[in-house]
């Protein structure tokens, strides 16, 4: 029997799968992840295994997960009594061991066991970064093939782990990431893989809501407020997902952390949609070339999960959330300001959400008093390249307009399976 089961949120039909990567029930809604027992780390277990709120029955691959400490620094530039914060990255001196330097490996690590448990034999996943480097890196450690495709607009910010550079990555010459989660739709029919998935797979979102997991163990209650910047949202709608899982319990709280989630202005969909009350993206603010003025392009995505019944409309609706737009000058100054307290250096897309929470206490959006949760997703690179080898990225370059016999190409060239 599994320790879980998955469920559409709209109509509330039970699957049953115990593996989701690219389907749905209701064509509006996201499924979710239900769970037997209640919230019960093991103390016996290492890294992110020992949480029971996690899609897998028996995992193979040791996964450290995030640091979770009170701020001393920050908290008190800042006027705060109780910040904390969830460091993910590599910061060997507070105990931090993600060699990507990305919350992103959790959700590598979950999915790909998750897909392994249930007979999954390789998987193609689109990525504007991050999450490329967390999955081929745990390509490489497990040996589970994956196929990634990026935009070439994001290389000059991309890095692999020296171990990773074998593992097949195409670049997309004439498109955005958004173009990229489209091709891998198409190439994983071809190849025999399935997608994997974006914010549609369960473990995807329930690994990256490992951060809250630990944050609850540490702290022993839900935090007042959360902030995180957001791309696609599927990070802020894990979080939100166990928040309800932790409500149920009943022993954590009795209220969901209000949302402060935040992008790079000008490309901020998510922010004016919400500013405007609106359910719906316009058009005009998902233009391509919005994209080329930020400094986060790894948070760019024009397909983000906002509309989606369980997305991030109704994460923010449920909680009172709030949305934020930083310019690049702000993200840059943040991610200064949190080098300059805490002693360790972090990804702009983690400054996009330092700057949130300054914002957010300027204008006295939350109390002093408060119990506050902020995400780091990225930090610890420049500690990091001084202990191990780093890579850039070297791609097969592809069209977006790739024709069925390139691909086929493709799969026997670079993939080596003709």
């Amino acid at each position: 029997m599994s320790h879980y089961r998955i469920k559409c949120r709209k109509c509330r039909t039970v699957l049953k799968e115990t593996y989701c990567a690219f389907c749905e029930h209701c064509a509006d809604a996201l499924l979710i992840t239900e769970y037997a027992e209640k919230f019960l780390p093991e103390q016996d277990m290492d890294g992110i295994w020992r949480f029971n709120w996690l899609p897998v029955h028996l995992p193979e691959l040791a996964q450290p997960g995030p640091v979770v400490y009170k701020s001393s620094g920050l908290a008190g530039m800042l006027g705060l009594d109780d910040l904390y914060v969830a460091f993910n990255g590599y910061w060997p001196e507070k105990g931090a061991h993600i060699t990507t330097c990305t919350f992103k490996e959790f959700e590598a690590a979950v999915v790909i066991e998750n897909a392994h448990g249930n007979g999954i034999e390789g998987m193609v996943v689109a990525s504007a970064g991050n999450t490329a480097r967390a999955f081929a890196h745990l390509s490489s450690v497990t040996g589970f093939p994956v196929v990634i495709i990026v935009p070439k607009m994001c290389l000059f910010e991309m890095w692999y782990l020296e171990g990773s550079m074998n593992v097949p990555t195409l670049a997309l010459e004439d498109g955005d990431y958004s173009d990229a989660i489209d091709l891998a739709r198409r190439i994983s029919v071809d190849l025999g893989y399935p997608f994997e998935g974006g914010v549609k797979n369960i473990a995807k979102r329930d690994g990256l809501g490992i951060v809250l997991l630990e944050a609850v163990s540490k702290i022993g209650k839900l935090p007042d407020s959360y902030f995180q910047a957001v791309g696609s949202g599927t990070g802020a709608i894990a979080v939100w997902e166990m928040s309800e899982r932790f409500l149920l319990d009943g022993r954590f709280g009795w209220k969901a952390p209000v949302l402060h989630l935040a992008q790079n202005l000008p490309f901020a969909p998510m922010v004016k949609a919400w500013q405007n009350g609106s359910r719906r993206l316009a058009k005009e603010d998902l233009n391509p070339k919005l994209i080329e003025q930020i400094t986060t392009r790894v948070i760019s995505t024009r397909y983000p999960a906002y509309s989606v019944q369980g997305g991030v409309y109704d994460a923010l609706l449920a909680t009172g959330g709030r949305m934020y737009g930083m310019e690049n000058d702000e993200v840059f100054s943040a991610m200064d300001l949190f080098e300059e307290a805490e002693g360790v250096d972090i990804v702009p897309a983690a400054g996009v959400a330092v700057a949130a929470l300054q914002k957010a206490v300027k204008e006295n959006h939350v109390d002093k008093k408060d119990t506050i949760l902020l995400n780091i997703t990225g930090g610890g690179e420049k500690g990091l390249r001084q202990e191990m080898t780093t890579k850039r990225v070297k791609p097969v370059f592809i069209s977006k307009e790739i024709t069925d016999k390139a691909i086929e190409d493709l799969k026997c060239r670079i993939l080596k399976t003709g």
